[in-house]
């Protein structure tokens, strides 16, 4: 920590415009926020809408009933808008006059449809955003010929799990340049101000027609309760729409050019789905019925409803655009300003970024670093799920003593999400993700600190977390066992925070509150025999295993998971540090960051000594950890797979400077009193060196891995036939493409083979694929704990990188390479390709597509094309905070002291380096 007098002004480092608006949000309430990005993109298929009896939400609730049906918890749609409630929803819809159908919202295939789960099959871009969305733009290529939906569907049907995903592209439909370009772009006037400019670009060299139709409607709450207040959209003229709500309040979207305005009611099409009579004659998917079939009948003469929009019938010239401008206001006033409002906004968020991003990245390196963070910013969604409510309508409520109480999330029931939530994609995963959001919050906190702490402290407060301290996982399994990582969150965004000049304590204190209760769940529900080897299940490390981890073993008795265990040391580790801050304010607080001390101890201790030589998670041949496998009959048998299970352990590091214990007497006094009744648990789990005498300038370091046991883990996973790919550090070792792990068990074969790409098996889903790729957060761990260990060994220890090569480097040193090799993931090489896009050509060359980049869910372990999730932009938003880091970060510095990392970041982003 700094001297107070060397604090920094709070956040004078990007005191401009839209860093005012963040200020005036949180400090006056000025509600900058209340309007964003925060409706779904895809709403049907998810576990709130499926009331189906056998829980299989992909086919309950289809794409294909999606235009026609109503939701119940919540609203999707294309470049989509909407208060943070989503009460009023705004949206782009499109039509080619070829398509089948009017395009509302993104389509994809589902988990059942494809040969790797479910995907979504459109191209779309998140090119900008501020924090307050005073300004954001976003990108759809739309075909100009008729949409291959079946074509999409049959042909990845057909395909074996050996065989690639086939993708739009793929189709020939963008062979010819016959697609538009639709630019959407957003900007405020004011908090209840919101512009909208749609350009549209003809890429073809023919004129075509298009039909626009910017939708405007009300997220159908009346349908449920009874004693709710239906909302109202009206025409005021012909280009105007009135929009009253009775919380929300009233509002004016202006259609500028409009042809036509439409209006239906938000409500169930009852006849088309189930041939039942419709409560009214207007419907939702009447605009489709309307544009593409021509049903004239179809909407309300009236010109009332809940769901509205302005029709635009567009000829686009070749190689030519047109301009559609609206504006969505509690007060109407024109389009005299509003190039000028735009203007102002387009400028004010180039200012943002110019002074948060590193001045010495190159053009390249900010064209990433930006898309990236407004991916993150993009992929914000308001999430409303009240599981007590849910529970009673599926007659699965636990209290009620009817139906069935084993269902899905039974246990939930105290539950109720209401808050907008950043996103691991809000198209394949429109729902949060616990351990994904602690990681998105290290990249959103470069731009959003104030957004980035209240995505922390909702998984701990009492709506979310359990009573029994655990962490919701997601809402197909909220039961489900996440790592622990948001205690590492939370002491980072502090430590920044701080060192810019606002201490909130207060934040700090009321996450440690919640994280003692998820403590404590960890250390008596998963070490049910107090030997502190934890088993956590998956542990989203889906299929990394020979057997599903969340499931009962084929061969009975139980696992002891070395990556479990390696994150309980982490929790450890940064309880103690959260501790230590908060003695500095109350005392008390000195036994308790004892006591994550001695746990950590006995769990490291733990890895290293169950029992027998045969129980050790470590292993002295290999010298390597693995999981250990217990059978029925008492024997035991290491697992011997060398996967990210087995690297974990170099995550688990901390360094104490020399004076930290002795600045704490109570915890000084106890340390010495463990020391002198266990003197073999402390040489056991680190050397002398290592702990008793410190390393560099006296300080101690707390790991799993002490010096021989680092050396040798880091030989694997810095061996280019193993773990270290030209794009990070592999999930799985591609020793075992030619060596898999194979076990027999009752007739059945269990193996384990390296596959740099999607998973050829079905376990957990065909989204499980940590069997060979390169996934962002587990390399940001490990770049963590490297970094964390450079202040403690100083740049006299090295090792070889890569293995074999002759070259040595620091831990620091070896840091950077990883960060670099993620890095050029995205950026472009010697031949300027961009390796995230594989070999498509269209990508590559294209001027039109070859600078909007793609956030994957993870990377191929080869060639680091992009696999999975194509905007998972969440946790692969890390990349932001890695181009920022190694761009300010002096090694120098980071030696001399190393809690002021975060510092000497926070002065060069004051300096503008």
């Amino acid at each position: 920590m700094t001297n107070q007098d060397e604090k920094l002004t709070p956040f004078t480092y990007v005191e401009v415009a839209e860093q005012k608006r963040l200020n005036e949000a949180r400090e006056k309430n000025v509600p900058w926020k209340k309007w964003g990005p925060y409706l779904s993109e895809r709403q049907w298929g998810t576990v709130r809408e499926d009331y189906s009896k056998d829980g299989n939400a992909w086919d309950y609730f289809t794409h294909d009933q999606a235009r026609s049906r109503a939701y119940r918890w919540g609203e999707d749609g294309m470049a989509g808008f909407s208060d943070d409630k989503q009460q009023l929803c705004f949206c782009l819809s499109l039509w080619n006059g070829k398509d089948p159908i009017l395009k509302e919202r993104m389509f994809g295939v589902t988990n059942s449809e494809s040969n790797h789960g479910e995907d979504v099959k459109e191209y779309y871009f998140y090119i900008d955003s501020t924090p307050t969305h005073s300004y954001m733009k976003y990108l759809y290529k739309y075909p100009q010929s008729a949409y291959p939906y079946r074509d999409l569907v049959e042909t990845n049907r057909g395909r074996s799990r050996e065989e690639f995903e086939y993708e739009l592209l793929d189709t020939g439909i963008f062979d010819e340049d016959r697609y538009f370009d639709v630019f959407v772009e957003y900007a405020k006037g004011n908090p209840e101000d919101t512009l909208v400019r749609i350009t549209i670009h003809n890429r073809g060299p023919a004129d075509a027609p298009l039909h626009l139709l910017p939708t405007l409607w009300f997220r159908n709450t009346w349908a449920w309760d009874q004693d709710v207040q239906k909302p109202l959209l009206g025409q005021i003229d012909e280009t105007k729409i009135h929009a009253f709500h009775s919380d929300l309040g009233e509002y004016t979207l202006q259609c500028e050019g409009a042809g036509e305005l439409l209006f239906t009611e938000n409500e169930t099409n009852n006849k088309k789905l189930w041939g039942q009579p419709n409560p009214t004659p207007y419907v939702k998917d009447a605009f489709h019925r309307y544009v593409v079939s021509g049903e004239t009948a179809a909407v309300n003469p009236s010109k009332t409803g809940t769901k509205a929009a302005a029709h635009y019938q567009l000829t686009i010239p070749a190689g030519g655009s047109k301009v559609v401008r609206l504006r969505l206001s509690a007060r109407p006033d024109g389009f005299d300003d509003f190039d000028t409002i735009f203007e102002e906004r387009m400028a004010d968020a180039n200012e943002f970024y110019d002074r948060i991003t590193p001045a010495n990245l190159s053009e390249d390196e900010r064209r990433v670093h930006r898309q990236a963070l407004a991916g993150m910013l993009w992929s914000k969604q308001y999430y409303y799920f009240d599981l007590d409510r849910w529970l009673t309508e599926h007659n699965a409520h636990p209290l009620t003593g009817t139906g069935q109480t084993d269902g899905r999330n039974s246990a939930w029931f105290h539950m109720l999400n209401s808050d907008v939530i950043s996103m691991p994609d809000k198209w394949e995963y429109p729902w949060y993700a616990a351990w994904d959001l602690a990681f998105h919050t290290i990249s959103l906190s470069l731009v959003d600190f104030d957004f980035a702490k209240e995505q922390l402290l909702l998984m701990l407060r009492n709506l979310y977390a359990h009573p029994n301290g655990q962490i919701p996982a997601y809402e197909w399994n909220f039961s489900d066992v996440n790592p622990p990582v948001h205690a590492w969150a939370t002491l980072f965004l502090y430590r920044i925070e701080s060192e810019l000049g606002r201490s909130d304590f207060r934040f700090l204190e009321r996450s440690f509150q919640g994280l003692m209760l998820n403590f404590n769940w960890w250390a008596n529900r998963k070490d049910p025999e107090g030997r502190n080897v934890f088993a956590g299940g998956f542990l989203g490390l889906d299929n990394i295993g020979i057997f599903d981890r969340s499931s009962p073993l084929p061969t009975g008795g139980h696992l002891d998971q070395a990556d479990g265990t390696a994150w309980m040391a982490f929790y450890c580790q940064c309880m103690l540090e959260i501790a230590l801050v908060l003695t500095e304010y109350d005392p008390m607080y000195e036994e308790i960051a004892y006591r994550f001390l001695e746990q950590f101890i006995w769990i490291a201790y733990a890895m290293d000594r169950i029992g027998a030589c045969k129980d050790e998670m470590w292993d002295s041949e290999d010298k390597f950890f693995y999981d250990l496998l217990h059978f029925p009959d008492g024997d035991v048998m290491r697992l011997k797979i060398r996967s990210m299970v087995g690297l974990l352990p170099l995550c688990a590091s901390t360094v104490l400077e020399h004076d930290t214990i002795s600045n704490h007497p109570r915890i000084l006094e106890l340390v010495n009193l463990f020391r002198k009744r266990h003197p073999e648990v402390l040489e056991k789990i680190a050397s002398a060196e290592d702990f008793a005498k410190g390393g560099y300038v006296g300080r101690r370091l707390l790991t799993t891995c002490n010096r021989e046991k680092l050396t040798s883990v880091l030989g694997y996973m810095l061996d280019e036939n193993e773990f270290l790919s030209p794009y990070g550090i592999r999930s799985l070792s591609k020793y075992h493409l030619e060596h898999p792990f194979v076990m027999h068990v009752g007739g059945q074969e269990f193996k384990v083979q390296y596959l740099p790409a999607e998973s050829n098996t079905a376990m957990f889903g065909g989204n499980s694929n940590w069997r060979g790729p390169v996934w962002m957060p587990v390399n940001g761990l490990i770049i963590r704990g490297l970094l964390q260990m450079y202040p403690f060994y100083g740049p006299d220890f090295k090792v070889e990188c890569p293995t074999g090569s002759g070259n040595y480097m620091t831990l620091f040193e070896v840091a950077k390479e990883i960060s670099n090799r993620l890095s050029k993931i995205f950026l472009r090489d010697e031949n300027g390709k961009r390796p995230v896009y594989g070999g498509s050509k269209k990508f590559q060359e294209d001027p039109y597509w070859k600078d909007y980049i793609l956030f994957y869910e993870y990377f191929h372990g080869d060639n680091g094309a992009g696999l999975g999730a194509s905007h998972q932009t969440g946790w692969t938003g890390l990349i932001a905070r890695n181009l920022d880091l190694f761009a300010r970060l002096n090694p120098e510095a980071l030696l001399k002291a190393p809690k002021n990392i975060l510092a000497d970041m926070a002065r060069q982003e004051v300096a503008g380096a």
